[in-house]
């Protein structure tokens, strides 16, 4: 179980370094392409989440409100 936090903890965080890598979007196809790639890990690690999934992390994460599921997975959603 802790495995897959910390790995969908690590997904949201790469998702977000991609996010704010200036170089990655000067090439829009690569850009989109890692974006789209990190898209299906996350989706991969939430679907592999032990349930009962917290409520609140499982509403961030349906409505893909990903900053708000790291903030939470990092305990600063409060």
């Amino acid at each position: 179980m802790e495995k897959v936090i910390v790995d969908l903890t690590n997904a949201l965080r790469e998702r977000l370094a991609i996010i704010h890598d200036e170089g990655s979007r000067r090439d829009e196809a690569n850009h989109i392409a890692r974006l789209k790639t990190v898209s299906e890990k996350i989706d991969q690690l939430q679907a592999a989440l032990p349930k009962p999934v917290d409520p609140r992390l499982a509403h961030y994460l349906q409505r893909n409100s990903y900053d708000k599921a790291l903030e939470y997975l990092e305990g600063r959603d409060d």
